[in-house]
């Protein structure tokens, strides 16, 4: 047994058009918010925040929807088309209200922006559960964290294409004076960018060959199936299953709750910590950015060698630790050295040997035709975390001190290693190949 890696590159192309959108979505936005519609800062949070709200309901609810329909094009492909059409058509509305707003100050042009945000955020909402449960649709159960890793890596590569192309547009000696910037051309890149990721998948992948092919052979193993027939044909989860998978979408909320804590806060942390700008804290999410991105293939290797639980608590264990050694670090020192550094080198290691394990356990745990609804269970677990960590870990830096960011992001990743322990579900790793067996997979 052995992963198509180029299958699963192409496969990873939507997950590459769906990241780039949010990397731009996450750094623009809020400057034409603030910059051109003059919202504060709680206003345009709050309106920031509502992709992770809306998210809750809505990637459940089309993973699901995605399981249920059966189509000549297959079950996923659908959405991922419709979803990335009304996107590129909605996108590319905004810079036109943005630049009609700063032109006129017109409230039609606000409203009109912010009914437009919000039917974008619907458009997404609707394949983001069916572009990544595409990967499990067409790998068997064993190769699914590798498979992962190179889903995660495409990710990577669409966020920095959009950064590429942002900081081509956009140096600072182009938009330094200006009253307003016109996000058009950025926009429409972007909007190319995703309507070619998509159709070169569309053209390459033929889902409904690659699921049949798929589903039979998992028929052919019996043994990864953990449902059971409840005796009136229907296949449902035994109920230790069910625990398992209650406990790893506790500990993906938990170290979400840790993780994001810190990246949300750590710009305004060392600011008011360290007395370090803008510079300094960008640097050491982009070294951890990158730690991660050098990680995600040898992380999926291990994982294939002694099992996802095991290396993602060897992530959890090494992050927690790090978060502490950040507590520590930015204690200690008024500014960011080199052994931060290898701290935040660390620390995308760490994440990476995390995220690129657990949604993989927790669609091993369904039957093929829940793929998609419990990748939409690991997302609101995901984002439920999202919504709530800013709100909480900022009430705690403004009430106890900034000093307690670190120590508060090490404690909730540290209970996740505790709900693991729980996990008794999910773990699976291909079966080492031994003599002339292992000599079938040297082309690969």
């Amino acid at each position: 047994m052995k992963l198509n890696n180029k299958r699963t590159v192409l496969v990873g192309l939507a997950f590459l058009s769906i990241c780039a959108f949010w990397q731009m979505y996450d750094n623009v936005v809020p400057l034409i918010l603030t910059n051109t519609f003059h919202m504060n800062e709680s206003v345009s949070g709050a309106i920031m925040a509502a992709d992770n709200i809306l998210a809750l309901f809505l990637l459940p609810f089309f993973g699901g929807l995605s399981d249920k329909h059966s189509t000549r094009l297959g079950r996923r492909t659908p959405f991922i088309l419709g979803g990335t059409a009304a996107a590129v058509v909605l996108m590319n509305l905004l810079p036109l209200l943005d630049n009609g707003y700063a032109a006129a100050q017109s409230p039609a042009a606000l409203v009109g922006f912010v009914v437009v945000l919000g039917l974008l955020l619907i458009a997404m909402g609707t394949y983001r559960s069916p572009a990544v449960a595409l990967m499990p649709d067409v790998t068997p159960k064993p190769l699914r964290s590798k498979a992962n890793a190179i889903i995660n890596l495409m990710g990577a590569v669409g966020g920095m294409l959009y950064l590429g192309v942002a900081a081509l547009l956009y140096p600072n000696s182009k938009v330094e004076g200006l009253s307003h910037v016109n996000y058009q051309p950025l926009f429409l890149v972007v909007a190319a960018i995703m309507v070619v990721a998509v159709a070169v998948m569309f053209f390459t992948i033929r889902e409904p060959k690659l699921y049949a092919e798929n589903q039979a052979y998992e028929a052919a193993h019996p043994e990864w199936n953990l449902a059971k027939d409840d005796g009136s044909g229907h296949e449902v989860l035994p109920k230790p299953v069910k625990r398992s998978l209650g406990f790893i979408l506790a500990s993906i909320a938990l170290w979400f709750v840790g993780y994001n804590g810190v990246t949300t806060w750590f710009t305004t942390y060392v600011s008011q910590v360290m007395g370090e700008g803008l510079g300094g804290a960008s640097t050491c999410l982009l070294v951890a950015t990158a730690g991660a991105i050098v990680s995600y293939i040898p992380v999926g290797e291990v994982a294939s060698r002694v099992g996802r639980k095991k290396t993602i608590q060897a992530g959890v264990i090494l992050l927690a630790a790090c978060f502490m050694a950040g507590y520590f670090l930015t204690t200690m020192y008024r500014e960011i050295n080199a052994i931060m550094y290898v701290v935040f080198v660390l620390v995308g290691l760490a994440w990476a040997a995390i995220n690129v394990n657990s949604l993989p356990m927790v669609v091993e745990m369904c039957r093929g035709s829940d793929v998609g609804k419990f990748t939409g269970y690991y997302y609101t677990a995901s984002m439920l975390a999202q919504v709530i960590t800013p709100v909480a870990a900022g009430t705690l830096m403004r009430q106890v001190g900034y000093f307690t960011l670190f120590p508060y992001a090490a404690f909730f990743v540290s209970l996740s290693f505790v709900t693991m322990c729980f996990v008794r579900h999910g773990d699976s790793k291909a079966e080492a190949k031994r003599g002339l067996e292992a000599f079938e997979d040297m082309d690969d």
